[in-house]
């Protein structure tokens, strides 16, 4: 069965970026359609079950104000619904797992229930119309521009047509630029295409791609067995050794990101090592009143369960499925190598009271609905940002490129993961950044805009433009503009050129709560 739906903006892909793309564009007074492939909301916060990534100014300033207002509501979610302890009750700076990796790590499906709470009245008074468990499958181009989308039901296989005079691409992949035509790079660029300095020294590789991740929540009982079924691939991944790694993947051994020299890990802390349980643990029983949680829970996305033995972007179905089967075998195979064979300090091997928490996930088999992904498609930018706009080494320490038509700012390390090429992490300084409007618009589609991190960045500068709250400024501010040229009967590509426009844009952009430039910093 066919339906069709219009609406003044269509957004494909409810993740970060499209979630405050939606919000952005209701509160501005636009009807929104917006599309997820899974059944949550959320993206990197929900389906992929990662801990918001944030830098270290983010209780005072550096983010949007409905992004502040999110993280508020977090915490308020906990506060509420939850019996704390009078010390944690009374921390307005509450981090509900009190993880080492963000200063709010807390559950995915709380982030849910807050982002399903902000955005309500706008699906209750019918202007948000949310699509989940759809997935784009074609589109209708006329020329430069997109004039209808194609999903289909994930589950009944029913398709629908969506219309709308702008469009946004807010897909973990950039799935609607193949669909839409519009031109896009993948991969590592070379030196001699961008002249970064950490780029390829040799050719460009458009499939050298960092990995992704499929997280899983656990949580421990001490004198307990949950031990799981042997995953079908154990025995490849547990002799697994990487070239570039300083042993098995499956052990206590990792590379130092910064440095690459060999780097220890144990579980939990006073073992021996970096602790990998409070690295992005999202609930910490000691802040909750006795018999709130049985135990911690811990979100595993961790050095050992990277994927980076291929790609899921431009490849054919068959073998994007077998890389998301492997992704996630290796993440059962990390799970079920730390219950029966993982070394402790004590002597034995396995901590076999580790349980998975599929209700944490929201998923039968315990593994988050969606893979964390870090790195997309990303269009043919008016405007593309490069290692020399923002590495702290590029500028000889100076600040971070000025641009005009800013639209935001962000804040985190150039982090990139080792890829698909065998290649180890590349992870180095930058500086606070601003987010240009030029890097959100196709060079040549007029009225399609990129909202995550599809946005014009390259393979190194995508490693500081990934994370939560710079997607969801991103979001933001694509949705604004989309609301902006609707009322203003004109298109980004104008907004960009003509300088009054610009400027008016900017100015409704502040007065929604976006920064558009950072105080005198030092990097990061």
């Amino acid at each position: 069965m066919k339906h069709e739906h219009q609406a003044d903006i269509v957004i494909i892909g409810g993740g970060t970026g499209g979630f405050a793309a939606a919000l952005a564009a209701a509160k501005a007074g636009s009807s929104v359609i917006m599309t997820e492939e899974t059944s949550w909301i959320g993206g990197q916060l929900t389906s992929q079950a990662v801990p918001p990534d944030e830098h270290p100014w983010i209780e005072q300033f550096g983010c949007t104000g409905a992004y502040r207002e999110y993280r508020q509501r977090v915490r308020s979610y906990y506060r509420d619904n939850f019996p704390l302890t009078p010390a944690a009750s009374r921390n307005p700076m509450l981090n509900p797992g009190a993880g080492m990796v963000s200063r709010l790590c807390h559950e995915p499906r709380a982030s849910l229930a807050v982002l399903n709470d902000m955005i309500a009245p706008y699906v209750h008074s019918g202007k948000v119309r949310i699509m989940t468990g759809h997935a784009p499958i074609g589109a209708q181009v006329d020329g430069d521009r997109v004039r209808s989308v194609t999903v289909r039901n994930c589950c009944t296989g029913d398709v629908a047509e969506l219309s709308a005079p702008y469009f946004i691409d807010a897909t973990e992949c950039g799935d609607l630029l193949p669909l839409t035509g519009t031109e896009y790079v993948t991969g590592a660029e070379s030196q001699a295409q961008t002249g970064e300095p950490h780029a390829l020294p040799g050719e460009a590789d458009p499939t050298d791609m960092q990995a992704f991740t499929y997280c899983f929540a656990m949580d421990y009982i001490e004198g307990r067995e949950f031990t799981i079924a042997k995953p079908e691939q154990y025995e490849f991944w547990r002799n697994y050794a990487p070239s570039f790694w300083p042993g098995k993947l499956l052990s206590w051994t990792g590379s130092r990101p910064t440095t690459l020299e060999p780097v220890t890990y144990q579980l939990f802390r006073g073992e021996g090592g970096i602790p990998l349980w409070e690295y992005r643990r999202i609930i910490a029983k000691e802040q909750f009143a006795e018999g709130t949680y049985p135990g911690d829970i811990s979100l595993v996305n961790w050095p050992q369960n990277d994927y980076w033995l291929g790609n899921i972007i431009d490849v054919d179905e068959e073998e994007k499925e077998r890389h998301l089967y492997m992704a996630k075998q290796l993440s059962f195979s990390l799970l079920y190598w730390m219950q029966t064979e993982a070394p402790r300090p004590d002597g034995k091997l396995g901590y076999p009271g580790l349980r998975l928490r599929p209700d944490v996930t929201g998923t039968s088999d315990g593994m988050a609905m969606a893979p964390y992904i870090r790195e997309s498609r990303r269009i043919k930018a008016r405007f593309t940002v490069l290692e020399q706009h923002i590495g702290t080494e590029a500028r000889g320490g100076a600040e971070a490129e000025t641009f005009h038509d800013s639209v935001g700012i962000g804040c985190y390390r150039i982090d990139l993961h080792p890829s698909t090429a065998q290649r180890n992490y590349v992870d180095v300084s930058s500086l606070p950044f601003q987010i240009p409007l030029g890097s959100l618009l196709p060079e040549r589609m007029t009225n399609l805009l990129a909202a995550c991190k599809n946005i014009g960045v390259t393979h190194i500068t995508n490693g500081c433009y990934r994370l939560h709250p710079v997607e969801w400024n991103i979001g933001e501010a694509a949705g604004y503009l989309t609301a902006f040229c609707r009322e203003r009967e004109t298109t980004p590509h104008a907004v960009h050129e003509n300088e009054q426009l610009l400027r008016d844009y900017q100015r409704m952009l502040t007065q929604a709560g976006i920064e558009l430039q950072w105080p005198k910093l030092r990097p990061v």
